[in-house]
This record gives structure tokens, sequence and C-alpha cells, in this order.
């Protein structure tokens, strides 16, 4: 889920994706995603297949797929024949298999995880998680889609972006240089603090209590992995006294603490459903813990790098750096 983050904190990618006009057409196209998510919905309890929980996942993966690459030539406003053309077949078919299938396996399995958490039991009542997990995760996967063909666009159209979503950089950056322990680092600490609060409060080894713990654990790693990649030439205690406390608390809420749940309700939806371990043990959700930690300071540096990055060649460093417009509106900076 890099891309959602990096389309949400980096502000020459921000302002692409959320300009008056895109905004509207893309809310007004999302709808349509969804009306035929409810019709599959339909179709799967009449056949009697949605309470089946790999049959669910199926339909919502080629679904998605079918979604991602109908809101992606949308984006980039081509047909799709022109874009086998100009793209190639394996790069479609990997955007369809990326942001279309595996993302919306991933989103299905968060809707069912989070349900699981609050006690609503999928196979006892599939009815109502069905039709969200299928209605969310495909109204997610044309959203980004959408946002990423149109980026796409905006680059062939001349405008440039100095980072764009992609795993091949994150890997590129943090692997064989010392940050990665860093990293290492922040795992370690997420998993040992999180048992030490298992040992103490019996509450914390529960599906809930680990969700609250995950989400206070991977908001402050992300948020000082963020920093660090931003000014790597001053100390973590000084990069946190340059920004106010609010500031700093919008980037620990999202996408620090948000993308924590979000990864941390993946793993819950593939215990529970796929795995059929609905009461893991404790040194599973140790490593669930650490392993998010981990995941979320990987990014957050390497999104710190890249707004660098921006920074850096323009000269400019916008005094808001650290909001989403999730909660405060549109990211600014002075010559974006």
């Amino acid at each position: 889920m890099l891309h959602r983050i990096s389309m949400r904190v980096l502000p020459a990618l921000t302002l692409a994706v959320t300009e008056d006009g895109f905004r509207k057409r893309k809310r007004i196209l999302m709808l349509f995603p969804g009306l035929l998510a409810f019709v599959l919905y339909r179709g799967l309890h009449s056949a009697g297949r949605h309470g089946d929980i790999l049959a669910l996942l199926l339909a919502s993966g080629l679904f998605s797929t079918l979604v991602a690459l109908v809101a992606y030539s949308y984006g980039r406003e081509r047909r799709m024949t022109d874009l086998v053309r100009e793209d190639g077949g394996i790069h479609l078919s990997w955007v369809g298999l990326r942001f279309g299938f595996f993302y919306g396996v991933q989103l299905s399995l968060m809707v069912l995880g989070l349900l699981h958490v609050f006690s609503y039991r999928y196979t006892e009542h599939p009815d109502g998680p069905a039709m969200m997990a299928l209605i969310i995760a495909s109204t997610s996967v044309f959203r980004d889609a959408f946002e990423l063909g149109h980026l796409r666009l905006l680059r062939q159209q001349g405008r440039p972006f100095l980072a764009c979503p992609d795993l091949k950089k994150v890997w590129t950056l943090v692997a064989g240089r010392r940050e990665l322990w860093g990293v290492v680092l922040a795992a370690a600490v997420a998993g040992f603090a999180y048992l030490g609060l298992a040992f103490t409060f019996p509450w914390v080894r529960t599906d809930l209590g680990q969700l609250l713990v995950i989400g206070l654990l991977t908001g402050t790693a992300g948020t000082a992995a963020y920093l660090k990649g931003l000014q790597q030439a001053v100390t973590l205690r000084r990069s946190f006294s340059h920004y106010s406390w609010t500031e700093l608390g919008r980037f620990f809420l999202w996408p620090g603490m948000a993308f924590g749940w979000t990864y941390n309700l993946i793993l819950v939806g593939i215990t529970s459903y796929l795995v059929l371990l609905p009461s893991p043990p404790l040194a599973w959700r140790v490593l669930v813990v650490a392993s998010t930690a981990g995941l979320i300071t990987v990014y957050c540096y390497y999104l710190g790098r890249c707004r660098w990055e921006e920074e850096k060649l323009q000269a400019s460093l916008a005094p808001a750096m650290l909001r989403c417009p999730f909660l405060v509106g549109i990211l600014s900076s002075k010559k974006v």
C-alpha cells in the first residue's frame, strides 16, 4: 500500500490527484464499481457461495483486477487496446495483479479482520461482511488505479514528479545501508515492547488489545523514520523539536497509526479465516507487531527521503510538511 501513502504524503503527487476537476470526476466514477460489486454479491448470495471465504476472496480479486484495468485506462484517458500497444500486455497484467487482484484481496481481508476484532464473525453471519468486503475493496481499487493512471498521464504530458511509488526504489534505498539497522532496531523494539505489555496486561493479547498497541508503536516508529529520512544530518531529537506537536500528531495518526492498523487487520483476517487460527499464540502476535513496525518504518523513511529530494531541488520547505489531506486538507508547498 505504498502507493496509497505516497499519494497523500508527497506534495507533488498529492496536488496532482486532489485537483478539483479530477477529484469530482473520480467521486462520480467510484459509484459504478460499488454498484457492480453489489450485483456480484447478490450473484454469490443466490448461488449460496457468499459464505465461502475462498470463493469470496477469489471473486473480490478477479473483480478488482477488472476494476483496476478499467480505472487505469480511464485515468490514462486511453482505450484499453491503445494501452496494450503503448505499455505492453506485461505491464498491464502487472497493474491488474498488483493494484487489482492482490490489493482487492488484502482490502477484503482487512474488512473481515476489522469485523472479527469487534466480535462479528463472518462464518456465523456472512451476509453483511461479504457485501462490505466486495464493495469496499472494489471502490478503493478503482480510486487508487484511477489516480495512478492519472499520474502516468501527467508524466507523459511533461509534468515532472520527482518521486512515484515504487517498491524497487524502497529496497534499493534501504538494503545494504546503515539505515537497515534502524529498521531492524525499530522492529525489535516494537516486538519487545509488545511482549512486555502482554505480560503486564493480559488484555493486550486479545485482537483488540493488539490493534491498539500496534497503532501506537507504528505511529511512533513511522514518525521517527520519516523525520530521519527527511533530515539525515540532524539528530532525531532536534528533528522532533523543529515541528509542533500538532504537526507531529497528524503524521503519527496518518499514515503511521492508520497503516499499522491496516496491515494488522489484514493479518488478523488471514489468521482467522485462511489459517483458521482465531486465537493465535503470543509468539505469533509478537512477530506480527515487529514485522508491521518494520514495514511502516521502511515506508516512512523512504517517503522522508523522497520529500527531502523534492525540497532540495525546489529549494523550498513547506511549513506544513507533515499534514495529510485526509485530516486537514491538501498538503501545501510554495513551488509545487
